[in-house]
């Protein structure tokens, strides 16, 4: 379980890392991504930040890495801070390279993160963005399968909202951008096609199929998908989806 204190103290330490430079720390962080050690990811590129500050690609790095930690723990508030720090550095990134689509995704996913500890009109606001920041993502990187992915997502889950959810949205809050499963299925399809490894497509493309009514394809997609290696933290999660839909 990740806490402020634990970050705090991992910070302390980060300076006496025997890596002298930049691309050296760079190194070290990006290997301990692939072993998916979140903990010393972040103290890594926080360091590589201390060193090269300002670095577009490095505060993305960031900000992947807190979103990353929000998977190990269970405590609604420790969340909620480490994808509030992940949206700070997202939107930092940003600013420094604004015509990059990792970095502009990455606000769409951070802003879906955050819609779980978010009031209704919030939520409302946040899910908006999701759809505002994909879609920007997208023009700037039509082949950005992650961008794929989350507008896939976004539209079965707000197109699975009841009828009731939708109209009382419109009503109160102006309503959502249309959404539709047919749409998340198409989505999803390229997602898959252009990054046929990720294991979290295939997941995200079957409950796409499930929510459009389509239960063999769906069924089919789902058990090929527990068959593929983890390729990212994240996957963990999709696989326990994937094994709560198929029952």
């Amino acid at each position: 379980m990740l806490s402020r204190v634990t970050f705090a103290l991992l910070a302390l330490w980060a300076p006496g890392l025997r890596a002298a430079d930049v691309n050296s720390v760079l190194q070290e962080a990006r290997a301990a991504e692939v072993r998916f050690d979140t903990q010393a990811a972040l103290v890594l590129f926080r360091q590589a930040d201390s060193l090269r500050p300002n670095d577009a690609a490095i505060l993305q790095a960031i900000s992947k890495q807190y979103s990353d930690a929000m998977l190990d723990t269970v405590e609604a508030a420790e969340k909620q801070h480490l994808g509030t720090e992940s949206l700070v550095y997202a939107r930092r990134s940003v600013a420094l390279a604004p015509h990059n689509a990792v970095n502009v995704l990455a606000l769409a996913i951070c802003y879906g993160k955050l819609t779980a500890f978010a009031d209704t009109r919030t939520k409302i606001t946040y899910s908006r963005f999701v759809k505002q920041y994909a879609d920007e993502a997208l023009a700037l990187d039509p082949r950005y399968a992650l961008a794929h992915l989350v507008l896939g997502r976004w539209n079965y889950e707000v197109s699975s909202l009841g009828f009731g959810t939708r109209w009382l949205v419109r009503l109160v809050y102006g309503g959502l951008p249309d959404a539709s499963t047919a749409e998340a299925v198409r989505q999803l399809r390229i997602a898959v096609a252009l990054a046929p490894n990720r294991p979290a497509h295939h997941v995200e493309l079957g409950l796409a199929l499930l929510a459009d009514g389509q239960r063999d394809a769906a069924r089919a997609t789902l058990t090929h998908a527990l068959t593929l290696p983890k390729t990212e933290k994240y996957d963990a999660e999709a696989f326990a989806r994937a094994r709560a839909a198929l029952k």
